[in-house]
């Protein structure tokens, strides 16, 4: 399991600690896994060169699903935990909450430019939970 502290909305690249927990499985190749234990953030394999990237995701998915307070967002009923809520939910079923990746040579089989990040929807902080599961 990895906790992953956040601060507010935005993508929190993890891979170098997915790295760590993978190098001291001492497995040569496999599948894998990782699961959010969340259901108001998500998991994204992405762009890690250009921090504009992560920065026009998030543009785009809080233009996309807007606070419940948003006149757009009137037919919300579940509005009880606050503005970011129902639309941090329904950005993670929009999203995977889940990711497989090959494992080749104790390396993960990601591109060049490819990090693995959670993508907090939620305003205030968190620590967010990821299981990791390496199937042979």
């Amino acid at each position: 399991m990895l906790t992953i502290p956040t601060h507010g909305p935005g993508l929190y690249e993890f891979t170098t600690q997915v790295r760590s927990w993978l190098d001291a499985q001492a497995a040569s190749s496999g599948l894998l896994t990782l699961f959010m234990r969340h259901t108001s953030c998500s998991l994204l394999i992405q762009e890690n060169a250009d921090p504009e990237v992560q920065t026009d995701l998030q543009n785009y998915f809080t233009r996309l699903v807007p606070p419940s307070t948003h006149p757009s967002m009137s037919y919300l009923t579940h509005t009880y935990e606050g503005p970011d809520d129902m639309p941090a939910h329904i950005k993670a079923a929009m999203l995977p909450v889940s990711l497989s990746i090959p494992v080749t040579e104790g390396r993960m089989m990601l591109g060049t430019w490819q990090g693995i990040y959670l993508f907090e929807h939620r305003d205030r902080p968190h620590h967010r939970q990821v299981a990791m599961h390496l199937s042979p």
